[in-house]
């Protein structure tokens, strides 16, 4: 298998999961719209695996796997679609743990003050930090990143360095986009801040994910037994690209008003997405199915 800037459109996960042992699924997007779940996507995974298959979700949630756990089966997703789960909370609070009790900004939503959970860092206001953690916006209904400009001016002068724990720029909330972490540390990087993103589309993430899997599967298997499913090119596309696995694209996701009808995606048009975004897939899908 290889990824193609030319995919064809497939009728479902059942058309490739022959081919695979192993599936790396997004969530957000694909399983979920932050709303609710999406029935059929969920079954897709859950008959993968009734079949033998191995199912990991790879998140850019900036919370640990087992908030995202709940958060998830609050929404619809059942158990029976995965059997693990490596959010890039989860690598974050790696990167975080190396720097031992740093006195730290955190900039995101105060449920989000969960993932420091246990962490030897001090939460601390701009003025005592040495390190900005940011697991989004402060207000996502109603803040952009431009709001930002004038503290983060103020935190790059001081040099202080900014550990991002949600590399996604933007997600899909029902009908609505919000901006994510990632736009925040683009932001801060304008600024001429350093910053360090774990999750999807860099490298740890993945390392965690796979070995996730072999854990799983109880023995090693190779990249090309590894099939990745997601609807950002970004993230979830750059991603797996990058680690050389095949991904099913899932074309109703954040970039479906670039792609013809959500339901009905355009076929030149996501191949010249593709060729823009400098990316390949295997197949596409508008959602996923079975």
């Amino acid at each position: 298998m290889s990824n193609s800037q030319s995919p064809p459109r497939v009728s479902g996960l059942s058309a490739l999961a022959p081919h695979y042992k192993v599936v790396l699924c997004d969530v957000w997007g694909v399983l979920h719209n932050g709303l609710r779940s999406f029935e059929q996507a969920c079954d897709a995974l859950a008959r993968y695996r009734a079949a033998g298959g191995i199912v990991v979700l790879i998140t850019n949630a900036p919370r640990s796997s087992e908030y995202v756990v709940e958060q998830i089966a609050g929404l619809g997703v059942d158990a029976d679609s995965y059997d693990s789960i490596v959010t890039s909370g989860d690598v974050t609070r790696g990167l975080l743990a190396e720097r031992g009790a740093i006195p730290t900004l955190h900039i995101g939503l105060e449920r989000d003050r969960t993932l420091y959970n246990g962490l030897d860092l001090q939460l601390v206001d701009a003025e005592r930090a040495e390190i900005v953690s940011c697991t989004g916006l402060r207000d996502d209904e109603s803040e952009t990143p431009a709001d930002y400009d004038a503290e983060f001016a103020a935190l790059v002068a001081r040099g202080l360095p900014m550990i991002c724990a949600n590399p996604d720029l933007v997600v899909e909330r029902g009908h609505k986009l919000v901006w994510c972490a990632g736009a925040l540390a683009e932001r801060y990087a304008s600024h001429g801040g350093a910053t360090f993103v774990a999750g999807k589309p860099h490298h740890p993430i993945y390392e965690a994910a796979l070995r996730r899997a072999s854990d799983v599967h109880g023995v090693p298997f190779a990249k090309s037994d590894v099939l990745a499913i997601g609807d950002g090119a970004p993230t979830d596309l750059k991603g797996a690209f990058r680690e050389g696995l095949d991904v099913l694209f899932v074309t109703g996701g954040i970039h479906a008003a670039d792609l013809g009808p959500a339901d009905d995606p355009d076929a030149d048009a996501v191949h010249r997405f593709l060729l823009e975004e400098r990316v390949g897939a295997r197949a596409f899908v508008p959602g996923l199915v079975w």
